[in-house]
């Protein structure tokens, strides 16, 4: 069973495709985004992937990845602290920060960075209820 420590690691990247599904879907079609010159003129020098675009490999996390079957999110938090590009490489990381069993919920941290490196994009933390998988026998 799961135990305060215990981790998931992650590697994903975007494409520019991807970032463009996403302004259409999600609405937020800010030029740095997806006009390659607004890109070019910022102060990014390129385009880069939307915030919430970067963070949503929590919820791929979460719904297909790890503990999956009965999961329900009952909150996330995140701070951005630095852009993030189409094609390249970034490695999530969920650690189990806090456990409640009464509750069968687990409070994980929730972070990104640059594959390979210690140059983080996102922090946060996520509470998730599981009562198929959260249960701990005393």
């Amino acid at each position: 069973m799961l135990k305060i420590g215990d981790e998931f690691r992650h590697k994903f990247s975007y494409t520019q495709d991807d970032v463009d599904t996403f302004a259409r879907v999600s609405g937020d079609t800010n030029p740095l985004h997806i006009d390659p010159q607004a890109g070019k003129d910022s102060m990014f020098g390129r385009n880069i992937i939307h915030g919430f675009l970067g963070a949503s490999v929590f919820t791929k996390i979460f719904g297909a990845l790890w503990y999956v079957d009965g999961h329900v999110y009952m909150s996330q938090s995140m701070k951005w602290f630095a852009p993030m590009f189409v094609d390249t490489e970034y490695e999530a990381v969920v650690t189990v920060k806090e456990i409640f069993k009464e509750k069968n919920r687990i409070l994980y941290t929730c972070e990104v960075f640059e594959a390979g490196t210690d140059k983080k994009t996102i922090d946060g933390e996520a509470l998730l209820l599981n009562k198929k998988q959260y249960v701990w026998e005393d």
